[in-house]
C-alpha cells in the first residue's frame, strides 16, 4: 500500500456512507492523532485499540450519526505522495468559510487549521473535513 493515511480516509468515508457503526483500520501513531482530531471535532463518537484475527493491532473507530445521518459529511485527501501541500499559518485555507477543518501535519505534530493559526505553525495539509 502507497498511501495508508488515504485508505484511513477512504475507510472512514466508506463507512459513514454505508452507515457502518465501527470501522477497523491498520493502527499508526499519525491515524491515531487524526483520530483524535476528528472525535475532539465531533466528526466520529470515538476510538479504539484493537487486534485482528492474526494478532496486529488495529484503530477501532466508532462512527457517528445525527438522526441517521453521517456526522462526517465530506472528507478529502488534500496532499498525496505525488503531490505533497504545504502551507505557511497565514496560508493554509478555511474550508467552507470556516464549516470545516484542515488537518495539518506540522513540527508540533498534528494540529485542525485553528489551532496552526493560532500557535502560528504551518506544515503539510494532509486533509480536509466538512
Amino acid at each position: 500500500m502507497t498511501d495508508p493515511i488515504s485508505d484511513f480516509l477512504t475507510r472512514l468515508r466508506n463507512a459513514s456512507k454505508a452507515r457502518i457503526l465501527e470501522c477497523h483500520v491498520p493502527h499508526s501513531k499519525i491515524k491515531e492523532g487524526l483520530a483524535e482530531i476528528l472525535r475532539s471535532e465531533g466528526f466520529i463518537s470515538g476510538y479504539s485499540e484493537g487486534a485482528d484475527e492474526l494478532g496486529h493491532k488495529t484503530l477501532v473507530v466508532k462512527m457517528k450519526y445525527v438522526d441517521g445521518t453521517p456526522a462526517i459529511s465530506g472528507l478529502n485527501r488534500a496532499s498525496t505522495p505525488g503531490r505533497r501541500l504545504y502551507f505557511g499559518y497565514n496560508d493554509i485555507p478555511r474550508v467552507l468559510n470556516g464549516l470545516g477543518i484542515s488537518i495539518i501535519s506540522t513540527s508540533k505534530g498534528l494540529m485542525k487549521d485553528a489551532d496552526c493559526r493560532r500557535n502560528k505553525a504551518g506544515g503539510e495539509l494532509i486533509c480536509n473535513v466538512w
